[in-house]
C-alpha cells in the first residue's frame, strides 16, 4: 500500500486506514471474532493506522482495538478521538471541550487501548462556548507530555482551522468526503493543502450505498445511523439507487469493482487526502485496498463526474438530530 504523509511535516502513514466504529453495532450486529478478522486483513492489505473514539459502543471500540494490538504489537498506530459526550442511559449527546473532561477521556482511551500514546488525538465535535484557542492550548499540553503525538479536528468549518493553526501545528482534519458527499470541496479541501494539514475522509462508500450489495433500508434496525438519514429515506433512496447503478456500471467498463473505484476517486482529489473506509469484513478489507491500487487519469475522473456531478444526491447526508455538533460555513 502507498503512503501519504499526515500532514507538511507528519509522519508517513497508508493512505487508506480503517474506520473502526461500525465495529461496535453502528451498522447491524457484530462481534470481537469478525472486527479482529477484519483487522487482520488490514495488515495483510498494508493498512497501518485505524481510526476510533472514545465514544464508539460506549469504549468498545478502543477495547476491542486494544486487544488486538496486544497480540500483534507495533503492527498500527491509533487516531481517536474525545469532546463527544453520549449519556450510556439516554443515548443524548452533547460536547465538552473543557480541559478536564479532555484529559480524563483520554486517559481512559489509552487505558482501553493499553498505550501510552496516541498517534493523532481528534476533537470529535467542538463546544461553540470554548474558544478553539483555549482548546489548542490544552492539546498542546497533551502532546508535550508525550500522551499524543499529533492533534486533530473533526466536523470543523476552514476558518476555524486557521484559528487553531495558528496556535501551533494541526496535523489532520477528519470531515466526511465521497461521491456523493462534496462539502469540503467548498474550502476545506483547499484550507488543508495551504496550511500543510493531512484532509482525512470518513464514510468514502457512502456509507455504503457504493458497496457492491446496495443497503436495504426496510432490513435498518433503530441502533443503524442510517436509519433516519434523509438519504436512506423515500423517495431520496430510490433515486439515489438509480444513479449509483450507473457508477457500477461504470466501474464495470472500468475493470473493477464501485467500492474500488469510488475509494480511489476519493484519493484522487488531492495527495494531501487520506481515507479511513469502516468494515467490520476481511472481504471489504480486501476491496477498498484494491481502490487505492488504482491511478485514475484525468478522464478516468471526468468519466466518473459526468455519471455522479457534484450535487447529484437526494436529500442530506444528516438529519437534523445528526448535523448537531458539525460547523457549516457555506
Amino acid at each position: 500500500m502507498k503512503q501519504r504523509s499526515l500532514g507538511r511535516n507528519g509522519p508517513l502513514v497508508s493512505e487508506i486506514g480503517l474506520g473502526c466504529w461500525n465495529m461496535t453495532g453502528a451498522y447491524g450486529p457484530t462481534d470481537e471474532k469478525e472486527a479482529h478478522a477484519a483487522l487482520s486483513a488490514s495488515l495483510e492489505e498494508g493498512i497501518d493506522f485505524l481510526d476510533t473514539a472514545n465514544v464508539y459502543g460506549m469504549g468498545l471500540s478502543e477495547e476491542i482495538i486494544g486487544r488486538f494490538i496486544k497480540q500483534n504489537p507495533g503492527r498500527f498506530t491509533i487516531h481517536t478521538k474525545g469532546g463527544l459526550y453520549r449519556n450510556p442511559e439516554t443515548k443524548e449527546r452533547w460536547f465538552r471541550n473543557d480541559a478536564d473532561y479532555l484529559r480524563e477521556e483520554l486517559e481512559k482511551s489509552l487505558k482501553r487501548l493499553g498505550v501510552e500514546q496516541v498517534q493523532l488525538y481528534y476533537i470529535h465535535r467542538r463546544q461553540p462556548d470554548i474558544p478553539i484557542e483555549d482548546v489548542m492550548e490544552t492539546l498542546l499540553r497533551f502532546k508535550k507530555e508525550g500522551k499524543i503525538n499529533g492533534i486533530g479536528f473533526s466536523e470543523i468549518a476552514p476558518s476555524s482551522l486557521r484559528r487553531a493553526a495558528a496556535c501551533g501545528p494541526v496535523m489532520a482534519v477528519q470531515n466526511e468526503y465521497s461521491l456523493w458527499s462534496r462539502y469540503p470541496d467548498l474550502g476545506m479541501l483547499q484550507t488543508c493543502e495551504e496550511l500543510g494539514v493531512a484532509f482525512v475522509a470518513f464514510s468514502p462508500m457512502g456509507r455504503g450505498i457504493f458497496a457492491e450489495k446496495t443497503p436495504d433500508p426496510s432490513r435498518f434496525e433503530k441502533v443503524d445511523f442510517r436509519y433516519e438519514s434523509p438519504r436512506f429515506t423515500e423517495p431520496n433512496f430510490s433515486y439515489n439507487v438509480k444513479k449509483v447503478s450507473e457508477f457500477k456500471k461504470l466501474a464495470i467498463e472500468m475493470g473493477t469493482n464501485s467500492p474500488a473505484l469510488a475509494m480511489a476517486w476519493v484519493l484522487a482529489q488531492g495527495d494531501h487526502i487520506l481515507s479511513i473506509p469502516g468494515t467490520r469484513s476481511p472481504d471489504h478489507v480486501r476491496q477498498l485496498a484494491a481502490g487505492a491500487a488504482l491511478d485514475l487519469s484525468a478522464d478516468d475522473v471526468a468519466a466518473i463526474d459526468r455519471v455522479l456531478p457534484v450535487g447529484w444526491a437526494h436529500g442530506d447526508r444528516y438529519s437534523r438530530q445528526q448535523w448537531l455538533g458539525a460547523e457549516g460555513y457555506c
